[in-house]
């Protein structure tokens, strides 16, 4: 107790001298409405979270509380804190300006301090900084920050009955908590969509603080006083002579220019602040830059909110002093600290002088280009390119293939998201060759770093509870982010945009520093809900509609991105049309010519009798997405289902946490999810032989496998057809399938599992996504096969390929070798033939035979890629399958052998045990493999390796994990 005691005092005197207090130190207490519910409450956190904590409801995520948990919406809640503690820490000291910090509330909330109003807000995306300082001097007798947080499915009803509430319903693209999430500036997945469900949660969702600013006269003034808080520092670094917003490619050779902006709150004035910019690691440093005046900060009039002083410096670096950051497929992605001294230059006031105060961030130098304007007409004959506009990235003056998938939420609850579940969905990202993440307007904007000395606010402190954004610049990951606008129409009234041009401004400065974020969109997929405006509502209505729309996507955020920005790109849209101009930026919608091609584009086609059929598929510029959805695994399930009757495929549990297609309402379970359902066991049963077993455990893992084997092989094939597109008239530079992560254990898009299990997506996409790869194209209904090489180099590839036809006993029956190049992003066609007769094995059917593909190919010095395809001409359903009769062993360690006995065992898979996160590497070419055909005669050697960081058992078995093939769909 002794111990306790001292600790305590220790911390207590450490906070007397501080000049940033948490808020989460302090002792909080969450109340529901009418004071039924009193429980301890947490900063950051949730309502549901600490409900969870105090034991006063289950895990959210466990069987069906995302429906018995629905009354939590339906109440207001409150957190309450004493802030006897920090006024015990506070020094008592004339002039002493003390502001209140939040960087993120969820989402509409009545903020006060000592029974005196600070603030109503309604926007998750925005930090709120305001001045209490005349509310804790003298010491209020009620020593209380309350922060009242209203329903948002409450309010949200309350909005839109309002007179004056436009009609902006579109049925269609409802989920659960129907239509209101799009006059609420908050998670637009909160109230449920496709792939997850709806909890609508609230709480104070990110840090907050209390920091105080001392005059520099103050004879009790500590050593780590400051007289200024930075709230918002913005670093955009882009080419001289550039303007982004034209979309004019850069002079790659013009020298860069390094734009800081900082928003500072002070204590003091300053007629001219001097900041002074250096890279220690290239020995650079600016000259002393005038900055601008520093106003001391003061409230908004009628209001606390404290309003920041702008202050900017431009420092020119020549052109070849940096490297140049390079996603981590094309190059090095190089960063750099740049230090920042901002020096407030008091020397001729009454006041000491005061030493600068420094602060470092990150960044690189790169350029990147939204190419949208017309192919030029020389450029379309040359390369003999489909008329119409471009739609493709360029970095640091190049074209390249972006692949990728796209992210969603991690969790229903932002404020348990950890580091380590982030790195390992990012990381595991990179593994699979991907370069380019988009970050999905209907999420959250992604924060950029956990971490205090990463983050150029000051005093030094933490904003966020994990990291993102400065995780993609040290891995070399392109980030497509977006405004929070997803599927909906959005009002454009005075009070709605007011807001969303401050969490437009405040996001994009945030990020600008961030060099892998390469585009800024207005939202996810909104020029497809005009399709639906035009068909929905009548004339005019519709064409009101559709300038509210223009006036969101083409005025107020592109130019509040462009206000805020220099060297990102920005698109109205996800998936788009194009445009007619840029600057000033006009939509194009469908005003095109036939045959020719504009913007992007996605594919969703849940007739899996089509999934392979590649004249469904579109022939576009860019593909950006593209999916099926799959169960997780037995051992996902296993995490969430507390009965034995649960584990089937069809039960009520788990088809409830089928979201495809959506309720539409709260109606529970979805009464759509039998379409969603039916459209996974057609795959299944069509392409895969039906799980059908004596255990019917082993049944449903079957089942939820093969889903995944048919969303692996129906992505693979979009995949190739659309890299192929790089070497075609389309020139198709990009291909983001839908989607990375979960953000919990059902039926998804994903490729890899809410606990950070790669799905077989996720191997798939590894294959998929190399550098250099060989694919089949077989149509059946022409019985045309074409063997086809394609590069995203960017220069010329020599390679070797082979392809191999077996028997289903592993037997050899033909091969073929070649030696080839491959031009720059292009392709080599290897082989073509038209009917079975003409390339299957003499005398076998298609059903009784297989191709086995590789090539090798030496991409730059000491990197050998190496990629493995099949081919089966029949439906797997249909394949004369035998027994393989796997053997499976392992050195005692976690590398394991397999051997196939008997015969072929298609899509070979290793399960590693529950609990456990990590990933299977291939002995021989060391990069990432699951999922692969086993031959007799050929052993597999693979090594798990776990990430300890991300699993509950941290050292896994050997003998607990599994391997399957499609030989168990029917066999034990």
């Amino acid at each position: 107790m002794k111990h306790s005691l001292f600790l305590a005092l220790v911390f207590l005197l450490t906070f007397a001298r501080a000049n940033v207090f948490s808020l989460s130190e302090l002792p909080w207490t969450l109340k529901n409405q009418n004071g039924s519910i009193a429980v301890p409450g947490s900063v950051p956190s949730s309502v549901h979270l600490d409900l969870h904590r105090a034991g006063l409801i289950s895990e959210p995520l466990l069987g069906v509380n995302d429906f018995t948990q629905r009354w939590i919406v339906d109440d207001n809640w409150t957190y309450t804190a004493d802030i006897s503690p920090f006024l015990r820490s506070f020094p008592k000291v004339a002039n002493q300006k003390t502001l209140l910090v939040f960087y993120g509330i969820d989402t509409i909330a009545n903020i006060t301090l000592g029974n005196h109003l600070i603030a109503w807000v309604n926007n998750q995306f925005m930090q709120y900084v305001y001045d209490v300082s005349e509310l804790l001097s003298p010491i209020n007798a009620s020593a209380n920050l309350t922060v009242a947080l209203e329903s948002a499915w409450h309010y949200g009803l309350n909005v839109t009955s309002r007179p004056d509430a436009e009609p902006l319903a579109v049925s269609q693209l409802d989920f659960e908590y129907p239509g209101v999430r799009n006059y609420i500036r908050k998670t637009q997945s909160d109230f449920g969509w496709d792939w997850g469900p709806a909890f609508v949660p609230s709480g104070i969702h990110k840090p907050a603080y209390f920091i105080t600013l001392s005059p520099p006269s103050s004879p009790t003034r500590t050593p780590d006083a400051t007289e200024v808080y930075i709230s918002e520092t913005s670093v955009d670094i882009f080419k001289q002579g550039s303007k982004i917003r034209t979309g004019v490619p850069p002079n790659q050779q013009a020298p860069w220019v390094v734009n800081v902006t900082l928003g500072i709150h002070s204590l003091v004035s300053s007629p001219n602040a001097i900041l002074t910019l250096s890279i220690p690691e290239l020995a650079v440093t600016s000259r002393p830059i005038p900055a601008g005046e520093i106003l001391p900060a003061s409230p908004l009039p009628g209001s606390r909110l404290s309003v920041p002083t702008w202050l900017t410096a431009l420092w020119t670096i020549d052109d070849q002093i940096p490297q140049r950051w390079y996603p981590h497929n094309l190059g090095n992605p190089t960063l750099y600290t740049l230090s920042i001294s901002l020096d407030l230059n008091l020397s001729n006031s009454s006041l000491q002088v005061h030493n600068p105060i420094t602060f470092q961030t990150r960044v690189g130098f790169r350029t990147i280009r939204l190419a949208q304007t017309r192919y030029p007409d020389a450029e379309i004959e040359q390369h003999n390119i489909t008329p119409g506009d471009q739609w493709h990235f360029e970095v640091n003056g190049k074209a390249f293939y972006a692949l990728g998938t796209n992210i969603i939420p991690f969790d229903p609850f932002y404020a348990r998201v950890t580091n380590d579940q982030v790195r390992w969905v990012l990381e595991s990202a990179v593994r699979s060759g991907q370069n380019m993440l988009r970050v999905w307007g209907g999420g959250l904007y992604q924060p950029s770093s956990s971490s205090a000395s990463l983050t150029p606010t000051y005093p030094p402190h933490s904003t966020d509870v994990y990291s993102f954004y400065s995780t993609c610049d040290e891995l070399g990951i392109m980030t497509w982010s977006e405004f929070i606008f997803a599927d909906y129409l959005y009002p454009v009234n005075d009070w709605f945009i007011s807001s969303v041009e401050q969490e437009v401004a405040q996001n994009v400065r945030r990020i600008n520093k961030h060099v892998s974020n390469v585009e800024w969109a207005g939202g996810n997929e909104n020029e497809l809900v005009i399709d639906v405006v035009n068909q929905t509502y009548p004339q005019p209505v519709a064409e009101h509609l559709v300038q509210e729309f223009l006036a969101l996507y083409e005025d107020i955020l592109h130019d509040a991105a462009y206000d805020a920005t220099n060297s990102i790109p920005y698109v109205d849209c996800s998936t788009t049309g194009g445009v007619l101009n840029l600057d000033p930026l006009a939509l194009r919608f469908t005003q095109g010519k036939p045959g020719e091609i504009y913007g992007n584009t996605e594919r969703y086609n849940y007739d899996a009798s089509q999934a392979f059929n590649y004249s469904t598929f579109p022939v576009a510029r860019f593909v950006n997405e593209f999916g099926f959805h799959s169960m997780p695994s037995f051992y996902s399930w296993q995490e969430v289902l507390t009965s034995p009757d649960d584990f089937s495929f069809n039960s009520t549990v788990v088809a409830s946490r089928d979201h495809h297609p959506p309720a539409g309402g709260l109606t529970f379970p979805n009464p759509n999810a039998a379409q969603g359902q039916g459209q996974m066991t057609e795959a299944v049963e069509l392409w895969l032989p039906t799980p059908n077993t004596s255990d019917s455990n082993q049944t449903f893992a079957q089942w939820a496998w093969s889903t995944q084997v048919f969303q692996a092989m129906a992505m693979q094939s979009q995949i190739a057809f659309y890299r192929l597109g790089a070497g075609l008239p389309n020139n198709n530079l990009g291909a983001l399938v839908w989607q990375l992560n979960d953000i919990w254990q059902g039926i998804s898009w994903s490729a890899i599992e809410y606990s950070g299990r790669w799905k077989v997506l996720q191997y798939a996409l590894t294959s998929a996504f190399q550098s250099v790869v060989i694919n089949p194209f077989w149509s059946p209904e022409t019985e045309i096969l074409e063997i086809v090489a394609t590069s995203d180099r960017w220069d010329t590839v020599h390679a070797s390929a082979q392809w191999t036809w077996y028997d289903w006993h592993g037997r050899v029956l033909n091969t073929t070798q070649r030696t080839f190049s491959i031009p720059p992003l292009n392709n080599s066609v290897l082989f073509h033939a038209t009917g079975l007769e003409n390339f299957l094995p003499h005398g076998k059917n298609a059903s009784d035979v297989w191709l086995r593909l590789n090539v090798t190919a030496q991409i730059r010095q000491n990197k050998l890629v190496i990629n493995e395809q099949y081919f089966v001409p029949t439906s797997l359903a249909s394949a004369s399958l035998i027994d393989p009769c796997i053997v499976f062993s392992h050195d005692g360690d976690l590398n394991f052998t397999l051997s196939a006995k008997c015969g072929v065992a298609p899509w070979t898979w290793l399960d590693h045990p529950a609990g456990s996160v990590g990933v299977f590497i291939d002995a021989r070419t060391g990069t990432a493999t699951n999922g692969f055909y086993l031959i007799p005669g050929e052993d597999r050697t693979v090594t798990f390796l776990p990430s300890p960081a991300g699993s509950r058992s941290k050292i896994p078995q050997p003998a607990d994990f599994v391997v399957r093939s499609l030989w168990n769909n029917t066999h034990l």
